[in-house]
């Protein structure tokens, strides 16, 4: 998703080291106080080792490191950094673990200038000396012990000849090749040259030579002529000149004499060796063996291969044999062949072969530029043009100097407002400005830079992808400005305009604009204006809303800025955040436009030390608390619904945030990265689902941890263009973003989810078949849209297409109502004009039609091939409602809606209960991306679904599913699970039930235990059917005691006494349920009933026991339970379905509907509840939107507390229900819920002709009764109508009905339709008194 594309670690400017690994070769380069660590092939970034890490000391020294080395035998990388030397060693199964080894302290006086380390061996080459050490265990720690020291000028390398006999050295200041012994330190011999050498190479000679002990070395001089230095026979240890290429000896004279830039190599034999016999070994045919014929004489004869680059680019491949024959004068040098021009870029200064693990072609690298070419080894030979092809380029190094490239620390960051140009800030005060190319490259392209100087940069910004302006940098262009805090570039208008507009926020808090002109090679500055915001107090900061959604990612300002954005955000002391625009704009560079507040959120939070403001409005804070830092997000809109937090999260101060940086996708929605010491996280919104647990907010999609490879803390990091980041840690910038593969079918197949598409999956609009849209069309009665969608996702799945390319309906389909889709559907079904009609044909939709065939062969293939991109648990609640959605076909006449709605919720109940019972071994995610959460089983059904069931006119239908999902057996914790005690409205069913529960409780188990169902059976009053289950428990330890006990007449006042007092020792021996079921016994249900509330803390145990025993829902046991112990709960936990039922069951049914829309604050003091502790709102859940269009017109009561509720209050109540549709993906719906919510209440009739000529409500429009409940079949009548109460507190009370008061219509003013409706109930009540007179019957009223 998040792939490091480019890793800017500097250019080398010194020779390349290469550590051989079995399955990849690495190099290694120093740079800065680093060793960078790179695969040879790709030139992809593998680690940086720093210096620093052993020496803390030399974190921020200005000097680099100066040489490297790398053993390969031991797997070593050795560097030195002034007198200071550090090994670092790799290891692990998978040479993929690295630690330092080792290192090494020199006097302060003695700088290392060379490096070489072989077997041990450690040759250290100073301004003043050359030292050898060898390497020790002491303590089973790694220690170099000086072997010997000898005082030699300045050396610029040191090298280790192949049999550890000899050392060669080079000077700064001379043009002689110096040879030692190892052993003792020796001069053995000097070696002078005409010009000054650039490259020393002891040649490995084959273990089959007689002389494979003589030394042979290479030099090369700055006129690219190598030489080649051998011993005679008579002198074995002295290195005589026997040969040397150059120019002239490889090229005609006459192309020699012209030819005055190029550089020789020598290619390493044993790597060349190696490959050239593997492709000896494959399989060859006629035509091969003819073309081989070279490789395997280059093979046998020992030939070593050199390679000359010209300045053209062309390439010469010379040979010299017979170097390990004598005598020498067998010496024998030729060209293989010259390639045309152009094959390289020109004549490098360093040039390597290295292998190629697993392939049979080498890797060629050159430097400068650093680039890696693929060398096919029969191609080459051949001189054809794919012979040598370009794998990897370091490209952006090709346009300086290597000297020139920073090496201060990333300090900041600064893009441009459309991310396709960026500047990077450094500590010395310099940096540069970079182009993101990301339509041809997908690279940063290095368009300039400025240097550290007296006039030290502090605020800067970039304008046009690149081009740079400052207030302190050439062209001359400066500006007097007060002291600026920030300073930020606004969205130009048109990108051909010459002019541009720039934001500085002043220490004072004010806000300065500056117009900028750029024209040509001209650059102008000017101060339009300095203003504050119209605010009370100045705030305590103001920062810039980030402009990439509105400035177009997929094309430089498809938008522009046409409509008016929000620019600024200002936060107060107090916390409160203002959203601020120009009035006027600033399309035009002359005007002086005033800022404008478009919105005010109040967060609380004091003492912020960091904010960012996304172009969605979205804004997080970062606040210190004494437990760490607290991040929060707020969301612009904020209401009496929505506070406007939506995430919040306390981080451990032991990892602080340094940085936050917004970024929009294409859809409009918003990511957050947070940049930590050694890593990012990226933020994104979470979907809203019925599936999990999870509330609806954000989380981390995506992790960046650059620990593991960069030692360097994180900078800073920003956004660019298309969904790229751009981190800078140390002096080296890493850019992610999404991998350019192509497919053979095009770029789709190769290419992974990029990070928008994954965010749009985890938030964005839901295509029809996902199981969250099924469920709430399910759950808003669109069972004919699922018909359809079902059918849909069948044909999707036999086309066997790729799922981006599956049709969804058209929207049309979704606006319809259910009555409406069954008319269409059933216009399009075959007609039989005769009683015998047989169809002509087989009609293609008949085909497609819903049917139990197509759902089962639905269901085969969703098993055997689950949907990508759903969870397990989406896939096992797909399966679960489309086969839910069958049965509701086949049993549509007898269930409800909400008894559909509590059968689909019971049934996703069940099937996720059955997957988190399940073992099962999730795979690992992908590096990044967080962990799945584990299944989490849940211990009933929410609140909510037992609701639908509560309102449901199918009850013993749901109570024959409900037992039937239990295998026939509930259990008590089955029915608490289902709340059927709850639900149930019969008493006698309840009665029934309970002792069908008794029965099982009895039953479950071996033992058959009594005290089990005591409870139960006791509160239905069947004593003496518990003494006969006691008489069958002779195994139990109390048998004989409960069996004289239980033979008493408990009518009787002594007995119930006893019993009373059994109850209260089980209590003391902490026998809860056993005691309640004495307490029941003994005739005390109010005990009873305190034991499940207080010991077992089961409140529903206590109604069901309440509502049995009283035989109804009016008894005062149950009443105070809910009046004291379920509402407080409800509003504890902000749960306003429980609050419903629990009002409904109290008569309250006015506030059983208020609850669903008023904010509990206002609730808690309507009601004469004691309410302590009032939770989270949780406006979060579309059904409350649904339960309350059932419940506000559905009796006298609730259409009383339905006329409380103010018209803006339902208003804004609908939107963020429409909000939460979008938050859920259902974005199709919500749009349906605005288009079809009927803002209708029941209220007086007007007759007066005053009040018809008032202007109507702005949110809603009243209208009379009759119209308002004309499509309703009835209204339940629960308030005694011959009354008419004024507006009051609480609902009435059955032993105090309030007098009638008169509604004076004429003198009421239009104050706000709340005031109207109430002072219309009393009329409201009167009129529904008169529709409940029956009419006599009369036929004509028929015609």
């Amino acid at each position: 998703m998040l792939d490091l594309t480019q890793a800017y670690t500097g250019c080398p400017s010194s020779s390349l080291q290469f550590l051989h690994l079995p399955r990849e070769t690495l190099l290694l380069y120093p740079f800065a106080d680093s060793i960078v660590v790179l695969n040879a092939r790709t030139l992809a970034f593998v680690r940086t080792l720093a210096f620093w890490e052993v020496f803390p000391s030399t974190r921020h020294l200005t000097r680099s490191v100066q040489c490297s080395a790398v053993e390969n035998g031991m797997r070593l990388v050795v560097a030195a950094l002034g007198h200071r030397v550090v090994a670092w060693s790799l290891s692990g199964p998978h040479c993929d673990y690295w630690r330092v080894h080792s290192s090494l302290v020199l006097p302060e006086d003695q700088h290392v200038t060379a490096l070489n380390c072989v077997s041990g061996l450690l040759a250290v080459g100073t301004r003043s000396s050359l030292s050898v050490y060898t390497l020790l265990l002491e303590n089973d720690l790694p220690t170099w012990s000086l072997k010997w020291s000898s005082p030699v000028p300045s050396l610029s390398r040191v090298r280790f000849s192949p049999s550890l006999m000899y050392i060669a050295t080079t000077s700064l200041y001379d043009n002689i090749v110096t040879v030692y012994l190892t052993t003792t330190g020796r001069k053995t011999q000097s070696l002078a040259h005409p010009r000054p050498v650039t490259d020393l190479i002891w040649r490995n000679s084959p273990s089959s030579s007689r002389f494979r002990d003589d030394p042979v070395l290479y030099t090369i001089t700055t006129d690219a002529t190598l030489r080649i230095f051998m011993p005679v026979l008579d002198a074995p240890q002295y290195l005589q000149l026997h040969s040397a290429i150059d120019t002239f000896s490889s090229l005609p004279f006459s192309a020699a004499s012209h030819e005055t830039n190029s550089s020789v190599f020598r290619l390493d034999r044993e790597v060349m060796n190696a490959a050239l016999k593997l492709v000896l070994k494959q399989s060859q045919t006629a035509e091969d063996d003819t073309r081989r014929r070279r490789i395997r004489e280059i093979t046998e004869e020992g030939w070593d291969i050199f390679l000359r680059v010209l300045g053209d680019g062309s390439l010469v491949v010379q040979a010299v044999a017979n170097i390990d024959r004598r005598p020498p004068t067998l010496l024998k040098q030729f060209t293989l062949l010259q390639t045309g021009p152009g094959i390289l870029s020109g004549p490098p200064a360093h040039l390597y072969i290295v292998p190629n693990p697993g392939r049979s072609s080498l890797t060629l690298v050159t430097s400068p530029p650093l680039k890696s070419y693929e060398l096919s080894v029969l191609p080459f030979f051949d001189a054809r043009e794919d012979g040598l092809r370009l794998v990897a380029s370091a490209a952006e190094h090709a346009d300086a100097d290597a000297e020139e490239d920073s090496r201060a620390e990333v300090v900041r960051f600064m893009r441009t407002p459309n991310g396709e140009g960026v500047a990077a800030l450094r500590s010395d005060g310099s940096g540069e400005v970079w182009h993101f190319d990301w339509a041809k490259t997908g690279r940063l392209v290095r368009t300039g830079r400025w240097k550290g100087d007296a006039e030290r940069v502090d605020q800067f910004v970039v304008l046009d992808a690149g081009s740079l302006l400052t207030l302190h940098t050439l062209p001359p262009a400066t500006l007097q400005v007060p002291a600026l805090t920030s300073l930020f570039a606004l969205s130009p208008s048109s990108h051909s305009s010459p002019y541009r507009s720039l934001l500085g926020i002043t220490a004072s808090q004010t806000v300065v604009i500056i117009s900028a002109t750029i024209s040509g090679s001209s650059t102008a500055l000017r101060l339009v204006s300095e203003s504050s915001l119209p605010l009370s107090e100045p705030p305590k900061l103001i920062l810039p809303v980030d402009p990439m959604a509105w400035v177009g990612q997929y094309g430089s300002g498809t938008r522009g800025i046409a409509q008016a954005h929000d620019v600024l955000l200002s936060v107060s002391e107090e916390g409160e955040l203002a959203f601020w625009t120009l009035e006027d704009g600033l399309q035009d560079h002359q005007g002086n436009g005033v800022w404008k507040c478009t919105g005010k959120v109040r967060t609380g939070r004091k003492g912020l030390t960091m904010a960012r403001c996304s172009s969605a409005k979205k804004s997080v804070l970062v606040v210190p608390t004494p437990s760490g830092e607290e991040l929060t997000i707020w969301d612009s809109k904020e209401s009496e619904f929505a506070l406007g937090l939506e995430y919040r999260d306390v981080l451990p101060a032991s990892t602080p945030i340094n940085d936050l940086d917004w970024t929009a996708t294409p859809d409009g929605q918003s990511i957050l990265a947070v940049g930590f010491a050694h890593g990012v996280e990226l933020l994104c919104q979470q979907r809203a689902t019925y599936f999990d647990e999870r509330a609806a907010g954000w989380g981390v999609c995506w992790k960046l941890d650059l620990g593991a490879t960069v030692p360097h803390p994180i900078g800073d990091s920003i956004w660019l263009a298309r969904g790229t980041l751009l981190v800078g840690a140390g002096h080296q910038l890493f850019m992610y973003g999404q991998k350019r593969v192509r497919g053979e079918q095009g770029e789709r197949d190769g290419q992974e989810e990029s990070l928008f598409e994954h965010v749009a999956r985890l938030n964005g609009p839901l295509d029809d078949w996902h199981p969250q849209m099924i469920l709430q069309c399910l759950l808003w009665g669109k069972i004919e849209l699922v018909k359809s969608i079902i059918v849909n996702l069948a044909r999707n799945m036999e086309s066997g297409n790729n799922i981006h390319d599956w049709e969804n309906l058209p929207i049309e389909k979704f606006l319809q109502k259910d009555e409406e889709a069954r008319a269409t559907n059933a216009l399009h079904r075959p007609k039989y004009s005769l009683l015998f009609d047989i169809p002509e044909g087989k009609d293609e939709e008949e085909e497609d039609a819903f049917s139990p065939s197509v759902v089962q062969k639905l269901l085969d293939r969703l098993e055997e091939k689950p949907v990508p991109h759903l969870t397990p648990n989406e896939n096992a609640s797909l399966l679960v409602l489309i086969q839910t959605s069958l049965e509701i076909e086949e049993h549509r006449r007898a269930l409800d809606s909400n008894g559909l709605r509590y059968l689909i919720s019971m049934r996703s109940f069940y099937i996720l209960n059955r997957r988190a019972s399940e073992p099962n071994t999730p795979s690992s995610p992908s590096t990044g991306s967080p962990a799945i959460p584990q299944l989490k089983r849940r211990e009933r059904l929410r609140y909510r679904d037992m609701i639908w069931a509560f309102h449901s006119d199918s009850q013993e239908v749901l109570l024959s599913a409900s037992v039937a999902a239990c295998n026939g057996k509930m259990c008590w914790a089955d029915a608490r699970a289902l709340g059927v005690f709850i639900w149930m409205h019969s008493a006698e069913g309840m009665r029934t039930h309970m002792e069908t529960v008794a029965r099982n409780e009895y039953m479950a188990g071996d033992l058959r235990d009594p005290t089990a169902c005591s409870l139960f059976y006791f509160a239905l009053g069947k004593v003496k059917l518990v003494h006969g289950l006691w008489r069958q428990a002779a195994w139990h330890k109390e048998y004989q005691v409960m069996l004289k006990f239980l033979n008493n007449d408990f009518k009787e006042p002594r007995w119930r006494t006893a019993a009373l007092k059994n109850a209260f020792a089980l209590l003391s021996k902490r026998r809860f349920e056993y005691a309640a079921a004495f307490f029941l016994l003994g005739g005390s249900l109010k005990d009873a009933v305190n034991v499940c509330l207080k010991n077992l803390s089961d409140w529903q145990l206590a109604v069901a026991l309440a509502r049995v025993v009283e035989q109804g829902d009016d008894g005062p046991i149950l009443r105070d339970i809910l009046r004291n112990t379920v509402i407080p709960l409800a509003f504890k936990d902000g749960n306003r379905y429980l609050a419903s039922w629990a009002f409904w069951l109290l008569h309250g049914r006015d506030l059983s509907v208020r609850i669903l829309v008023t904010p509990l604050q206002d609730m808690a003091s309507a009601v004469d509840v004691p309410i302590t502790e009032i939770g989270d709102p949780h406006y979060d859940d579309p059904s409350l939107a649904l339960l309350f269009s059932q419940l506000k017109s559905k009796t006298l009561q609730t259409a009383q507390g339905t006329s409380e509720i103010s018209g803006r209050t339902e208003f804004n109540f609908v939107l963020q229900i429409a909000r939460m549709f979008c938050r859920m993906g259902c974005h199709v719906l919500a749009l349906d819920l605005v288009r079809t919510w009927s803002f209708q209440r029941p209220s007086t009739v007007v007759r007066d002709g005053r009040a018809a000529l008032r202007p109507p409500s702005p949110v809603s429009t009243r209208f009379a009764l009759e119209p308002a409940l004309r499509h309703k079949s009835s209204i339940l009548i629960d308030i005694d109508v011959t009354t008419a109460p004024p507006t009051r507190r609480a609902s009435p009370s059955p032993s105090r009905q309030a007098s009638p008061a008169p509604v004076p219509k004429e003198e009421l003013k239009d104050e706000g339709d709340l005031v109207a409706r109430k002072a219309g109930i009393g009329s409201l009540m009167k009129s529904a008194k008169q529709d409940v007179k029956v009419p006599e019957f009369d036929m004509s009223a028929f015609f």
